[in-house]
């Protein structure tokens, strides 16, 4: 697993000088739109049938899938007040080094 502060701050940067999805259903979407270049879930999340299917829908469209220990951390870095789910990162602007480099260690 990649480091959780890289990952964290990539969707950070992702957030503020690109684009990101956030949810499980948003992120879904991206993904079967063939839009998201990474996607971020939550290992904490219950009941996990939430976040199951998000690895197997990423593995088919060929993209990288991360996962994290806490939603709480993953709300954050989205910038949202609450936890979240899962994250997408559609468009990485200044992101994109960060996001190619944790896309070659997934």
């Amino acid at each position: 697993m990649a480091d959780e502060a890289k990952i964290l701050e990539a969707v950070e940067i992702a957030r503020t000088t690109g684009k990101i999805r956030k949810g499980a259903n948003e992120t879904t979407k991206a993904i079967e739109k063939g839009q998201a270049k990474l996607v971020v879930y939550a290992a904490d999340v219950t009941p996990k049938e939430i976040i199951m299917h998000l690895p197997l829908l990423c593995k088919d469209k060929r993209i990288a899938c991360l996962a994290i220990s806490k939603k709480e951390d993953l709300g954050a870095a989205a910038g949202l007040p609450v936890a979240t789910s899962a994250v997408a990162i559609v468009k990485e602007g200044e992101a994109k080094v960060a996001v190619e480099s944790l896309t070659k260690q997934s």
